[in-house]
């Protein structure tokens, strides 16, 4: 009787301490939500005005037209989903390269130079995909870090 209410007492003792009570969120960075059905012309324009991207870059980045683009501003029309979503990432890369570069001049001409990065070419016309906009994420990581290729 003697040892089963030392085991009692071990599993009550064991089953209290070895649970972690601290939430997870603690340790992920925070990042503001987006509200993607939201997504204004404003919003795009306080981004465009980070960097001189002329109207006609934004447009092919972001597959419209020029005119289309104008109709946005125009109207302050909200964008579609799939149109906010590369805005975001654009956002996502403009930011970070002006945190690597922090002159805006100086980041456009480094994205308008012709780059070999691990074996591929990086030009300013990759930022007419996502893939290619999450490469030159990819890159300014790796300048940041001091592992540039």
């Amino acid at each position: 009787m003697a040892g089963m209410a030392k085991m009692q007492k071990y599993s009550q003792a064991k089953k209290n301490t070895s649970k972690v009570e601290e939430p997870l969120s603690s340790y992920l960075p925070a990042k503001k939500p987006v509200a993607v059905a939201d997504y204004t012309y404003k919003k795009l324009k306080k981004i465009a005005d980070m960097v001189p991207f002329t109207q006609s870059e934004w447009a092919n980045m972001l597959h419209l037209s020029e005119r289309t683009l104008q109709r946005y501003a125009k109207n302050n029309s909200l964008f579609e989903g799939i149109y906010t979503d590369r805005i975001l990432l654009l956002q996502e890369m403009i930011e970070l390269g002006l945190e690597t570069f922090i002159n805006a001049d100086t980041f456009y001409s480094w994205l308008k130079k012709e780059k070999q990065v691990l074996g591929q070419s990086l030009s300013f016309e990759s930022l007419y995909s996502d893939r290619g906009i999450q490469e030159m994420i990819d890159q300014l990581s790796r300048i940041q870090y001091g592992v540039y290729t």
